[in-house]
Order: C-alpha cells, then sequence, then structure tokens
C-alpha cells in the first residue's frame, strides 16, 4: 500500500498491533455502499470515466456478495476493511479498482463507514425500545387497577396501581428512544470528501455522495470531518443512560420474583435452575441484563479516554473506537430483547401485592391529606396527627383502619367516621387523580395517549 516510501514491510508486532480487519470487517456493508456512492460522483464529475466507474460499481457488489456468501478471503496482511475490498476488487476488475481511491483517503472513508453503521444502530436501538415500550404498555393495560406497593428507600411508601409503575418505564425508555434519534439527527453530515485532512483539490461533488448515502448535507470542515468521533460518544452515552434503565427494571424483576416478595412470576421461558438445587428458578435473564450497563458504561468511558488528548486531525488511536461501540451496541440489543421477553411474559401476583400495598401504614399520607382537607388542619399539625396515630397503631401491632374511631379521637377530637373512607389501598389510588398521578382513571389515560403515539 505503501511501498514507494518504504524499503522493507513491518515487524511481525507492528502488523498484529496495526491490523483491524478482525472487527472492522463489521463495517463491509457501509464501506462497500460509501464506495460506490464515492465512484459514481467519480463518475458523474469527469474525475474517472464513466466505464471506469460503472466497472467499480459492479465490482463492489461481486465483493459484496463474496463476503455475504462467506466465501471472501479476509486478510490480516492487508489491515483493515478497506484495503480488503480494495485488493480483491484489483483481482476482479483490474487497473480500474486502483482508480477508487482518487479523491479519497482512508481518513475520510473510515469515518463516513464508521458513522453510517452507529446511525444504522441508532435505528436499531429505536426499533428496540419501542418493542420494549409496547410490551410495557400491555402491562400496563392489563393491570391499570391492580394495587401494589410504591417505595422509597425500598420501604413501603404508600399504594400505587401496576399500571402506573409500568408506565414509569415506558417514560424512561421513551426519553432513551428521544436521545438515540437526537444523536442520529446530529450524526447525519458525511465526511466523505474531506480526505486526509484538508479537502482535495478534485472537483469533487460532496452533495451528490451525501445525497446518496441518506445525509443530510456534507460535514463543513474538512479538519473536523476526519477527527469527529462525537456520534460515537453520542450514541454510547445514550446506550449508557438506556442500559442504566433496563438495569434498574432488572434489579425489579429480581427483586419480585424473589421468595420474600414474590411479586411477579416468570415462566420457564424465561427462568433458569440450580446445578444442585432443584427448587430454584432463578431470573438470569434479568440478572444477565443488569450487568450489561457495566460493559456499556465502560465502553463510553474507554472512548472518552481514548479521545480526551488527541490533537486535531486524525490519530491512529481512533482505530480504538470501533470494538468499544460495537461491543456496546450488540449488548444493548442483547438486553433489549431479553427485557422485551421478560415485560411481556411476566405475570403479576395480584393479591400477594395488594397485601404488600396495605402494609406499612401504607395510607398514612392519605389520612394526613384527609385532615387537611375535611379539618382544615396546617399539613404539618396533620402531619403530626397522623405520626401519632401511626405510633398507636404500631404499639397495638394493627393498621390505622384497625384502630377504633374512638382511638383516633384521642389523638384528634375533630377526626369523624368518614376517616375510615380514606385508609384503604384501593380508595388511596382512587384519589390520585391529579396529573400524572396513580389513578386508574389516569393510567388508563396514559395507556391510550402512548397507544397512539407507538402506532
Amino acid at each position: 500500500m505503501w511501498g514507494g516510501r518504504f524499503a522493507s514491510g513491518p515487524d511481525a508486532v507492528m502488523e498484529a498491533i496495526n491490523a483491524s480487519i478482525d472487527f472492522d470487517r463489521r463495517l463491509y456493508a457501509e464501506d462497500i455502499a460509501a464506495s460506490r456512492a464515492h465512484a459514481a460522483m467519480l463518475g458523474a464529475t469527469g474525475i474517472v470515466s464513466d466505464s471506469d466507474a460503472a466497472a467499480i460499481r459492479e465490482g463492489l457488489l461481486t465483493v459484496l456478495s463474496e463476503i455475504e456468501a462467506g466465501s471472501f478471503p479476509f486478510s490480516r496482511a492487508l489491515e483493515d476493511i478497506h484495503m480488503n475490498v480494495e485488493s480483491r476488487l484489483r483481482e476482479l476488475i483490474g487497473a480500474p479498482a486502483g482508480r477508487l481511491h482518487t479523491a479519497r483517503s482512508r481518513n475520510d472513508q473510515v469515518a463516513v463507514d464508521f458513522r453510517l453503521w452507529v446511525r444504522g444502530q441508532c435505528d436499531a436501538a429505536e426499533a428496540g425500545l419501542t418493542a420494549l415500550m409496547r410490551a410495557l404498555v400491555a402491562q400496563a393495560e392489563a393491570g391499570a387497577a391492580m394495587v401494589m406497593p410504591g417505595f422509597t428507600h425500598l420501604q413501603v411508601a404508600q399504594p400505587v396501581t401496576w399500571g402506573h409503575h409500568m408506565l414509569a418505564y415506558v417514560e424512561m425508555f421513551a426519553r432513551d428512544r428521544g436521545r438515540f434519534r437526537d444523536a442520529r439527527a446530529r450524526m447525519n453530515e458525511s465526511p466523505l470528501g474531506a480526505a486526509a485532512l484538508a479537502g482535495t483539490s478534485f472537483p469533487i461533488d460532496r452533495e451528490m455522495t451525501a445525497a446518496a448515502l441518506g445525509f443530510d448535507r456534507p460535514m463543513a470542515n474538512s479538519l473536523d470531518a476526519v477527527s469527529d468521533r462525537d456520534f460515537a460518544l453520542e450514541f454510547l452515552a445514550a446506550a449508557a443512560i438506556s442500559a442504566t434503565h433496563l438495569s434498574r427494571l432488572a434489579e425489579e424483576l429480581v427483586v419480585w420474583t424473589s421468595a420474600q416478595f414474590g411479586f411477579v412470576r416468570l415462566s420457564d421461558r424465561f427462568s433458569t435452575g440450580s446445578s444442585i438445587m432443584p427448587q430454584k428458578r432463578n431470573p438470569d435473564a434479568a440478572e444477565l441484563c443488569r450487568a450489561k450497563v457495566a460493559r456499556i458504561t465502560g465502553a463510553l468511558v474507554a472512548l472518552l479516554t481514548v479521545m480526551k488528548g488527541l490533537p486535531l486531525a486524525y490519530s491512529k488511536d481512533m482505530q480504538e473506537d470501533k470494538e468499544q461501540v460495537f461491543d456496546a451496541a450488540d449488548a444493548l440489543m442483547l438486553a433489549l430483547a431479553a427485557m422485551t421477553g421478560m415485560v411481556a411474559d411476566m405475570a403479576p401476583e395480584a393479591e400477594r401485592l395488594r397485601a404488600a400495598a396495605a402494609t406499612g401504614f401504607s395510607t398514612a399520607t392519605d389520612l394526613a391529606d384527609w385532615l387537611v382537607r375535611r379539618l382544615g388542619l396546617p399539613f404539618r399539625e396533620a402531619h403530626h396527627v397522623t405520626g401519632a396515630l401511626v405510633k398507636r397503631a404500631e404499639e397495638k401491632g394493627v393498621d390505622l383502619a384497625d384502630l377504633s374511631l374512638a382511638e383516633m379521637q384521642a389523638v384528634h377530637p375533630g377526626i369523624v367516621e368518614e376517616v375510615y373512607e380514606v385508609l384503604g389501598v384501593d380508595n388511596s389510588v382512587a384519589s390520585r387523580t391529579s396529573f400524572g398521578g396513580t389513578a386508574p382513571a389516569r393510567v388508563r389515560a396514559e395507556v391510550r395517549r402512548w397507544w397512539e403515539a407507538l402506532g
């Protein structure tokens, strides 16, 4: 490739550290698509003849078919996907293959290939998130009025509905989907034509190649075009946040499926057994989803560290960008698929959820609110009265609703029989009708909104 400048070949160690074909072969489809667009532009501008441009484009289709058929002979000696494709193209069509690299460098070539690949992964992540959101909305619809405990500090706080809990994750994953969309919009500019770093003296048409590859426009600065990896960092940042949300849901599934909670049951399709304990049903898929965030966040930190000290423009350090992104994208898509399957599969245990919702004096806030509304107490005073009633119930080993009216009136004489209407968990959730609240009516309205939004 650069034999005119060098008198001997690279050392074996140099060849090993320099080669990237073992991983960047994943860019073959993008490399061939970008090369075909470049060849078409070279022909249209008269930089190469129409016949050579046509031969190059047809030859590249042959290379593509060989790779997809599994018969392509990848060579580490040729370093990367770009030179492997170009070398095979020369074998197929001869001298015209040497014209393909006119007005182009491997710097802008790899930049456009990688950008195309990451753009496709943004689309894939959006589709995966949409499928997961649909599964969660279906759960929310089925359990719109199903009462469960809401937690803070993993302590029972107030009753909520299953549907409300599911929709909380829909909101999270919707934000994730928006981040991938935003990242895709920002990365949709073409670096092709920036050449090594300074542009080219050939009369190329960058608008033509950008349009052919589905980009909105060419990148405006050739130095930035070849040295930018913001698109990969944004993808990894969006993936890391999404994986964090997946991990939070996975953690709840691990807790909920334990014998101590028993809130949810996963079928055999998403459970595993033990090699020694025959009674075990382990939520391994959830645990592995929970662990994937480490790989994905690690990839983000690794690429940030690679890029943090690089002067303009291209440096070979950037070859370390792809493995991190490839691994993170694979981990995210697998975790999304697994979580979608688990959400669709899981069966909430309604009676267990309801019983748990009624523990821990979960309607204490409802009592305090009633004291404010009915008796006109300042909230701080109502809070104090309710705390005293909770203490009394705790000492007796009963729930608030089990205290007699006389016992309540001993704490505050203004309390009347009507108070018992707010102490049941069903009354509690039904009363939370504020926008964004847990009331079944609110949940059903949100379910309808999400079904419409998801199409």
